[in-house]
């Protein structure tokens, strides 16, 4: 997790760092709803690599938005991701995102 004086002063400044990419609220979007194996995330987020997707994923972790999870399953390990009790404060923000989207589309010109 990042430390307090590393962080800008600025409210939406910080939000922005964390949440800093497309991926990472579209990865976001997509746990909310329920947790994600890495080659589903993979194949759900058309355009993302393998590398933004990792980087996406432990830079979140770090920040302890997301929890990792190593299942054990014979004969390949299985890593499954979640949100954390953080991530899920988050909720509001990406609800109030698609509202504020779903509005905008009403209001552009065919």
């Amino acid at each position: 997790m990042k430390k307090k004086e590393d962080l800008p002063d600025c409210p939406v400044a910080v939000t922005v760092l964390v949440l800093g990419s497309k991926w990472k609220l579209f990865i976001i979007r997509n746990l909310l709803v329920r947790p994600w194996r890495f080659n589903e995330l993979k194949n759900n987020l058309d355009g993302i690599s393998q590398k933004v997707l990792t980087e996406s994923l432990r830079s979140m972790e770090d920040d302890g938005i997301i929890i990792r999870r190593e299942i054990e399953i014979e004969p390949p390990k299985v890593v499954e991701y979640s949100l954390s009790s953080l991530g899920e404060t988050l909720r509001p923000i990406l609800i109030e995102m698609q509202t504020w989207g779903n509005y905008y589309k009403t209001q552009v010109k065919k």
